[in-house]
């Protein structure tokens, strides 16, 4: 249980950092939603879903392989200096690019009357692969705590930046105090581009932070090196490629698919409501995101151990327990966090939360799965399973977006997370066999959607009264806790009791 606990605590400072970066990040959508409209928040999220695609194709699976050469090469040096040379050439040639390009960039997206975005974004994008490598160093080495400070750093910025630009300059600018100071840190014209500054300042403070760690390295490639990383890791960034088409292209399509019909306005708003109401699902993505940076060095270092498997059934009973009580956390007292999207009409989208919030299990289940195809060399695999989720992904939403909306999106994130994980689990137990215990995961999992279940049928008998409703949440919510223990508690008691 030893190492269950090293994981456990590793991921808890990741978490804790993650989370509570997260959510400080989070508290500034009430004050996007406040201070754009819902098509301009609309299109700040489905440009940030382009700049998804981007990130995963400058980081090449690189972070990944890193983890897995470092633990194979005997000049460990080697490898970080090659991989971090590479990502750094590469990602220098993405932003002239961007430089070069800017307006028919622009063009190709749909907003030529902004190219400013497209230099904001290219150089957010590239210095942010630049970082990733040393950060990945910093988790590959278990210095999650030094990891957790910068990403705190880096997150308290750009929360900084855009309260100074949009909470007090902008503010201050619509109410007419236009002071000196105010005029010099806001121009009308930038408006929401002021969000990506905040960011790409943020990214700039990253990148002095991690300073130590650039001035180390020796700047060359060991070309046979690189060519076995690349081997290696570029299935791994085609099946992420993919997976951002699973992860972001809906919003993408919202827009694409309802413009014609019913007007960019409108198609922006829908845009927006799914994005605010997705990210209603922030407690289990943040769990999701700290236990990869936990769990993905940790793999790889067990991976030799004789009871490596029974390792990782025991990490997936405990990941799925603990996605289990976020899930009904959140949906017990959703009429409390629906709150963070103050403009009430976020709040017609609330209905889809519930499976969007099952969707991010299922994807939390299957990168926890995903460690058969990485420990075994067969990451191809892995591309697979993203390209065809993301063929049904775009399917799907095509067909249904015009008749449901972003309800459409919302299943078929379900359907395709569920379908991915599926398959990765049939494909895993025949090439790379690890017996989870697949009754006691999904029992902790059907429990928690039973006692929502109940949640909403007690709702429909008292639909207007919120204390005696959230009051009946908690006691179910309470009671799921305890039984939990009294199922789990040996063991949770012997995980918390035994020493490193």
């Amino acid at each position: 249980m030893s190492v269950i606990k090293k994981l456990a605590g590793q991921t808890a400072i990741y978490g804790v950092s993650s989370m509570f970066a997260r959510i400080l990040n989070f508290l500034l959508t009430p004050l996007y939603v406040t201070s754009f409209s819902t098509a301009q928040y609309g299109e700040v999220s489905e440009l940030y879903a382009n700049v998804a695609f981007f990130m995963v194709l400058l980081g090449f699976g690189m972070e990944t392989a890193f983890f897995r050469f470092s633990k194979t090469e005997e000049n460990k040096d080697s490898v970080y200096s090659t991989a971090l040379t590479f990502i750094a050439t590469f990602s220098g040639l993405f932003i002239l690019l961007g430089f070069l390009f800017t307006q028919p960039i622009a063009n190709l997206i749909g907003y030529a009357s902004r190219p400013d975005f497209i230099i904001y974004l290219a150089l957010i994008l590239g210095l942010d692969a630049f970082a990733s490598i040393p950060m990945a160093k910093l988790r590959n080495e278990n210095k999650a705590k030094k990891f957790a400070q910068i990403n705190l750093i880096n997150i308290g910025t750009n929360i900084f930046f855009n309260l100074l630009f949009i909470a007090y300059a902008k503010t201050s600018f619509d109410h007419g105090n236009k002071t000196a100071l105010v005029e010099l840190l806001y121009r009308p014209e930038i408006g929401i581009g002021y969000i990506f500054i905040s960011n790409l300042l943020a990214t700039g403070v990253k990148i002095i932070l991690l300073y130590p760690e650039f001035i180390k390295v020796k700047w060359q490639m060991n070309m046979k090196l690189l060519k076995n990383m690349l081997i290696y890791s570029l299935p791994l960034m085609l099946g992420s490629f993919a997976g951002i088409i699973n992860e972001t292209f809906d919003r993408i399509l919202l827009r694409r698919v309802l413009e014609p019909e019913y007007g960019v306005v409108f198609a922006k708003q829908q845009v927006g409501i799914y994005s605010g109401v997705y990210k209603l699902s922030i407690l289990i993505s943040l769990f999701i995101q700290a236990f990869r940076y936990a769990a993905e060095p940790f793999f790889f270092a067990r991976a030799k151990e004789k009871n490596a498997n029974e390792t990782y059934r025991t990490v997936m009973n405990y990941f799925v327990l603990a996605v289990s009580v976020m899930f009904l956390f959140i949906l017990m007292y959703l009429e409390v966090f629906k709150w963070l999207l103050p403009k009430k009409e976020y709040w017609e989208g609330l209905h889809v939360v519930p499976i969007l919030l099952i969707a991010n299990i299922f994807l939390g289940v299957y990168y926890n799965q995903s460690i058969w195809y990485k420990l075994s060399g067969q990451t191809k695999f892995g591309a697979y399973i993203a390209i065809g989720g993301a063929i049904v992904t775009i399917v799907l939403n095509v067909i249904f977006i015009p008749i449901l909306g972003y309800v459409a999106s919302a299943w078929t994130t379900l359907l395709v997370y569920g379908g991915m994980m599926l398959v990765s689990y049939y494909l895993g137990q025949k090439h790379y066999p690890i017996p989870y215990n697949l009754r006691r995961s999904g029992f902790f999992l059907l429990f928690a959607i039973a006692l929502y279940g109940i949640s909403v049928g007690f709702k429909i008998i008292f639909p207007d009264n919120i204390l005696i409703i959230l009051s009946f949440n908690t006691f179910l919510f309470s009671f799921y806790l305890w039984f939990i223990y009294k199922l789990e508690g040996i063991d949770i008691k012997s995980l918390l009791k035994n020493k490193e």
